[in-house]
């Protein structure tokens, strides 16, 4: 019946286990998402910070498992032997067996660990272990964040390069339109009819590329968010808004020790000095106290064996120490030494990385800056060309292929705006890592 109670009961919790998974994983974004919103959900959904979480929860048992020494072992063995010969003693000329043919114990012994140099070492490195593992969780949200980020300016800069091409798509159906009734009427030849069709057939091209990268994009960013692929994902966009999210104070020094891979360089380099410590403390003897209640059965007939009980008790201490190991420990000494000077080559190779990596990132993000502002000037300019060109199509003193050319530079400087602006961005983002200012909370 108990057993029966221990079965319902695991299959319970493992119902309730999966529907809290299914839940979990059910989980929607709202229609038109935002940014802050897109980041949100990816730092709860992620499978990378999942399994970041994962590895937490992990190495909570581990440090739960190692510092188990220290609580008391209880064990429980037992034994039956058949003495085919039960040895024989002459004391004072007489001969007597040493035992009978049958013969079992019982014994229950209690162990507590006293001073154990690894169960010291593991207490004192559980603190750090635990902070490495939240560091290694902090580093995957902060790789989230740049990578939706970054993905959804890109799906912005589709987006807005789609509405774009349609906008001159219109154009040119209406140019193409008014050629075929000028030729028609014999008012120009069929030239200007035959670029117009050439430069609509390049924008619906330009059209269906860019709609097909879109799907990819949108893929990529679900991939990212851990979303899946049947359910329904729309971003709400702001061009001013993200222009208002461009600009970045790039006179502040950098600090090494912001980055998230510093700290767990330094975390790194704690733990490799406490292996140290470990080693040193091998030189200790380990002692442990027991006692132990032994149920000792013999006799001749095995019918009979169990009537009978001898008990004994034990109780005392356990002395353990290493005299001579060949140099072993104080080997182990010195490699864990140069493993902490190996870290801290380490930690001053990462600094100068982070010093090239902001300079870098910065040096970018100062370039897409003038970039993006060259760029904004020239889609205003060649509005500005375009609508004065048109005007003079439209009255007959300009020929449509000055017409098509401004067409032309229009599309192409918006473009290069969009695609400035996501380069700005985008550059924004590789500072702020590099300075170590994403924010994951």
């Amino acid at each position: 019946m108990k057993f029966n109670k221990i079965v319902y009961s695991l299959a319970t919790l493992s119902l309730l286990s999966n529907t809290g998974f299914a839940q979990q994983q059910s989980e929607n974004l709202p229609p038109n998402a935002t940014l802050q919103q897109l980041i949100d959900y990816a730092l709860r959904n992620q499978i990378s910070v999942k399994q970041a979480q994962l590895d937490e929860a992990i190495g909570e048992k581990d440090i739960d498992i190692s510092l188990s020494g220290w609580y008391p072992q209880l064990g429980l063995k037992g034994s039956y032997n058949y003495n085919v010969i039960v040895p024989v003693v002459n004391i004072g000329g007489n001969n007597i067996k040493m035992g009978q043919n049958n013969a079992s114990a019982l014994t229950l012994q209690a162990d507590q660990q006293l001073l154990n140099p690894e169960l010291i070492q593991a207490k004192k490195a559980a603190s750090l272990v635990r902070l490495g593992n939240k560091q290694n969780t902090e580093s995957k949200k902060i790789n989230a964040v740049v990578e939706v980020s970054k993905a959804y300016y890109d799906i912005l800069t589709t987006e807005e390069m789609i509405k774009i091409v349609r906008e001159n798509i219109a154009r040119l159906q209406k140019q193409l339109k008014d050629a075929k009734s000028q030729y028609d009427v014999g008012v120009v030849d069929k030239t200007d009819f035959k670029r117009a069709q050439i430069a609509l057939a390049n924008s619906n091209a330009d059209e269906k590329r860019n709609v097909e990268l879109r799907k990819y994009k949108y893929e990529y960013l679900k991939q990212l968010l851990a979303l899946d692929k049947g359910q329904n994902l729309t971003l709400s966009f702001s061009n001013s808004n993200m222009e208002s999210e461009i600009l970045l104070d790039t006179t502040a020094a950098v600090s090494v020790s912001n980055r998230i891979e510093f700290q767990q360089l330094e975390t790194s380099k704690k733990i490799q000095q406490l292996n140290t410590q470990y080693f040193k403390w091998t030189y200790l003897p380990s002692v442990s106290a027991f006692y132990n209640y032994a149920f000792n059965y013999r006799n001749d007939k095995f019918s009979k064996l169990y009537n009978d009980n001898f008990p004994g008790s034990v109780a005392g201490l356990n002395l353990s120490f290493s005299i001579f190991d060949g140099f072993k420990r104080k080997k182990q000494v010195n490699k864990s030494r140069l493993q902490e000077e190996r870290i801290d080559w380490d930690i001053k190779n990462l600094e100068n990385s982070i010093n090239t990596e902001y300079a870098l990132s910065k040096a970018t993000y100062n370039a897409n800056l003038n970039d993006w502002k060259t760029a904004k000037e020239n889609v205003e300019l060649s509005k500005e060309v375009y609508e004065t060109i048109k005007l003079q199509y439209d009255e007959g003193i300009t020929k449509y292929l000055d017409l098509m050319t401004a067409e032309n530079d229009l599309k192409i400087t918006q473009f290069n705006y969009l695609s400035a602006l996501y380069a700005l961005l985008s550059s924004k983002l590789d500072v702020q890592k590099a300075v170590g200012a994403i924010q994951t909370n």
